[in-house]
């Protein structure tokens, strides 16, 4: 079957699911609490997903054209039933994750065996004393340890996760060169989104990453999803995520997202379109998913519009939505 498309003509060809909301770092800009360390992977709680219903979604969108799933967290690998899921999803999806690598070492490997093909690691430093104070954490050495288990497993290239705010935009210039200097990494560079953790005051201008970046890069590339640039500087990729403000990005957006309590969701940004996938019988999960497909709206440009001063606004349109 074709991927189901919304109004504004985007197939939904992939979905990340979040399989919990867990994580063993606490880092700053994050939204969540992060649990501190931790003795490694557990069971899954009462409120996440099991292996059950995470494959059964999956095996139901993969009946419409969806090719590609994205497993994240929290920290995904705090599941000891991910091989499992990774094993079980249809033979038809490419399957991705993204992790902040502390329990990639010994368990790389099984994860390809079981179906990984890509991997994004976070990794906001490249000092252990600057890595800590972003993370709340000492994971250092095990993160970088993480990404070479990751590459020694046939995981190439693994992209390396960097958030860009106050506190991190130093280091860009260096972790640029890291990548150009080590075969098989690329850097993905995210926007700081400032409304998930009240500190408005730790944004930067994303357009001065990409002027930089583009004086240094050799080749640059734009790509169909999301209408990115890639910079290759020194043979190394780069490529900013920036979507905050960004109608282009909402206009190329082809991804839903489930949270890791079993909600359907159209978007990133909003809260007020989440769809239970109640006992999550099979013809349950088609109706939310195509409901969900349906009422997908631009976040940027259609669900936030300008005001009259150059700023957003809600569309009046959605103003009276509710959550469930």
């Amino acid at each position: 079957m074709s991927p189901l498309a919304d109004d504004y003509g985007r197939e939904v060809t992939g979905v990340r699911i979040s399989l919990t909301d867990r994580c063993n770092f606490d880092c700053v800009y994050c939204h969540n609490e992060g649990l501190g360390d931790t003795r490694g992977p557990m069971d899954p709680q009462d409120d996440e997903m099991s292996a059950d219903e995470v494959v059964r979604f999956l095996e139901v969108v993969s009946e419409f054209g969806v090719g590609k799933v994205k497993f994240t967290g929290g920290e995904p690998m705090l599941r000891d039933d991910l091989e499992e899921i990774i094993r079980r999803t249809p033979d038809s999806m490419e399957v991705s994750m993204t992790t902040n690598g502390t329990f990639l070492p010994g368990r790389a490997e099984g994860l390809v065996e079981a179906g990984l093909s890509r991997v994004n690691v976070s990794q906001d430093a490249l000092d252990p004393q600057e890595f800590a104070e972003i993370t709340k954490s000492g994971a250092y050495d095990r993160v970088l340890e993480g990404v070479q288990a990751a590459l020694d497993a046939g995981l190439d290239p693994v992209k390396l996760n960097m958030v860009v705010f106050e506190h991190t935009a130093g280091y860009v210039p260096e972790m640029v060169e890291h990548v150009a200097e080590n075969d098989g990494l690329q850097l993905q560079l995210i926007q700081y989104m400032p409304e998930l953790t009240g500190k408005p005051e730790w944004n930067i201008d994303i357009e001065r990453v990409h002027g930089w970046l583009a004086e240094q890069a050799d080749e640059i590339e734009r790509r169909e999803m999301h209408h990115r640039s890639r910079y290759w500087v020194d043979g190394g990729m780069v490529e900013i995520v920036d979507p905050v403000e960004n109608p282009e990005f909402c206009a190329n957006c082809h991804r839903v997202r489930v949270t890791h309590e079993g909600y359907l969701k159209g978007c990133l940004n909003r809260n007020d379109d989440l769809r239970p996938m109640g006992e999550m019988s099979r013809e349950e999960i088609r109706e939310t998913f195509r409901e969900t497909v349906a009422n997908r709206v631009p976040f940027y440009g259609e669900y936030m519009v300008r005001d009259g001063n150059g700023g957003w606004e809600m569309n009046d349109e959605y103003v009276s939505a509710e959550a469930p």
